[in-house]
């Protein structure tokens, strides 16, 4: 296995279709040591990150993108991040037993799939769907075809050790014709789960496109890193309010808030409390989302 945590963006010169493979190994591994999914949870995890690493290099954004799958059924929630920093985090929430191995309904129930981009000093913009298709990586290319009016597809794996996924997009302004597209769509069809979780980029192009004129790019680094900090804490519990804080404060002798997304404690002490309030007394936070 090579080309650990890594993105690599490649191009049809004359075909007027662009793609990303996608790695991650350390970084997957940071997110299984923060809680012990099931197998079933992990796999689809592991595809929501390998899916957000590869969506987030197809737009030219400062901020993140997140892909959330919320459904009724045994696996409730995916929620999955990258920023344009090449950082990656993710959590799932689950009720009684995930079937391994199960179709999209099987797994969320009746669902959607929510995608939002949150640029640094923009609105963010969100995009929701239902949740349809075989599996999240079809789901996904039926979010983008429909959507965004972009033919996409994605191939999206993990195991314990590595998640991975390739996506291939037509360009918008495509001078190929729509037979390029439906060629290499078929190409990358026999593409394989041994193939896509060990073969490096260069290999993995090679076997399957190597008829074709394909660009390799420089690859780019992929590492875990949660956003979670002390100050969006502090402003998360003055959105609480005080007297529900103080209250809080008191059945327990202070607060402690756990990131979901890394498991880091941070703690308040009555006089850290105090200090929160004396410092914005009057605060009125804004309606918004955490």
């Amino acid at each position: 296995m090579s080309d650990p945590d890594s993105l690599h963006r490649f191009l049809f010169e004359q075909a007027g279709v662009r793609g990303e493979l996608a790695y991650l190994d350390a970084s997957w591994r940071a997110v299984l040591a923060i809680h012990p999914y099931p197998l079933a949870v992990q796999d689809q995890l592991g595809q929501a990150l390998a899916a957000v690493a590869l969506l987030s290099a197809t737009i030219k954004f400062e901020g993140s993108l997140i892909l959330q799958v919320q459904g009724d059924g045994p696996l409730r929630t995916l929620v999955a991040q990258a920023t344009d920093q090449r950082t990656v985090r993710g959590l799932a929430r689950w009720t009684g037993e995930v079937p391994l191995g199960a179709g999209l309904t099987e797994t969320f129930g009746a669902g959607r799939l929510v995608l939002t981009i949150e640029r640094r000093g923009a609105e963010p913009y969100q995009g929701i769907v239902p949740l349809e298709g075989r599996d999240l990586a079809e789901a996904i290319g039926r979010y983008f075809s429909t959507s965004e009016q972009l033919p996409t597809r994605l191939w999206l794996e993990a195991s314990p050790q590595r998640a991975a996924g390739m996506l291939l997009q037509r360009l918008p302004s495509a001078a190929g014709e729509v037979e390029d597209w439906e060629r290499i769509g078929l190409l990358a069809g026999t593409l394989t789960r041994v193939e896509l979780l060990g073969l490096p980029a260069e290999g993995l192009l090679h076997r399957l496109f190597h008829e074709e004129q394909v660009r390799l790019f420089e690859s780019e680094p992929i590492a875990f890193r949660c956003g979670c900090s002390r100050q969006r804490i502090e402003d998360t519990l003055r959105a609480l309010g005080q007297l529900e804080v103080e209250r809080t404060a008191a059945d327990q002798g202070g607060v402690a808030v756990t990131c979901e997304f890394c498991n880091r404690e941070y703690r308040f002490d009555p006089v850290d409390i105090q200090q929160l309030f004396v410092a914005a007394p009057h605060h009125q936070p804004p309606a918004g989302r955490h």
